[in-house]
């Protein structure tokens, strides 16, 4: 893709994610009624209208990319150009009223994530970033910390429950107890937080590509490392996050080592 076409889609998807954002918002206010799908998640009528307006202006602006969405799943072929879409990333938390969801919008060039947008519109910010554009916070650039020990380092951890049961586990409990602080921001709001500067490290497990394509591209272009817990770059096979400063996720990999 040539520069021009390179901003052409970075400006869609930020105009697709404040599409989504209106939807969402309306039914923020309104209230919602809560399906369960075959994989026994929740969905709404929030998560499908948003990923409509999204597909909408997606399409129009790169008629020739693919996309392959939470709801609706992959219109065209995923190994060209492919917009990935969670149109709700944390509908559990939309349900029960809590501001810990976004959309999540990301395009892979043969394989390879260049761009994304995160948008948290009750949350109240958005991040987007391209590959060597940097990572930016509502118009501000940031940078993750500078943080080199995990004595220092403050942690985050999400899904879970996968490693509770293999070796890593102790590994984390380990990690924890040398760590300086750990939370559990979950979904988008640790990755902003790892982003600009505020978070050191984030692991989780039970994942997919749609919950973190666009944010692997933010946490790099911040400065940061974005592996899964092999320390593998993402695919779209991905189902675990080990997001940090360089330093401390080199050290939180060399632990987390089966």
């Amino acid at each position: 893709m040539n520069e021009q076409r390179w901003n052409v889609a970075l400006q869609a998807a930020r105009n697709a994610a404040a599409a989504a954002a209106e939807v969402i918002r309306y039914y923020w206010q309104r209230g919602v009624e809560v399906e369960i799908k075959s994989d026994a998640t929740p969905v709404t009528i929030a998560d499908r209208e948003a990923e409509k307006a999204i597909r909408a202006v997606l399409t129009a602006a790169l008629p020739d990319a693919a996309i392959y969405g939470e709801e609706f799943g992959l219109d065209g072929d995923r190994d060209g150009l492919l917009w990935l879409v969670d149109p709700l990333d944390g509908t559990k938390s939309f349900v029960r009223r809590t501001p810990f969801f976004s959309t999540q919008i990301a395009l892979m060039h043969q394989g390879e994530l260049v761009l994304g947008v995160s948008s948290a519109p009750i949350y109240g910010e958005t991040m987007w970033a391209s590959v060597g554009g940097g990572a930016w916070l509502d118009g501000e650039r940031v940078h993750v910390a500078q943080t080199a020990d995990m004595s220092q380092a403050s942690l985050s951890i999400g899904n879970v429950k996968t490693m509770t049961g293999d070796a890593r586990w102790q590994a984390l409990g380990a990690m924890i107890r040398d760590s300086n602080r750990i939370r559990g921001y979950g979904d988008f709001c640790h990755y902003h937080l790892l982003a600009r500067g505020s978070l050191d490290l984030v692991i989780e497990s039970d994942l997919n590509i749609l919950d973190i394509a666009a944010l692997a591209v933010i946490v790099r272009e911040a400065g940061g490392v974005f592996t899964d817990m092999d320390g593998q770059p993402p695919t779209l096979e991905t189902r675990s996050v080990l997001a940090g400063t360089p330093a401390i996720h080199a050290q939180a990999l060399k632990r987390l080592a089966l």
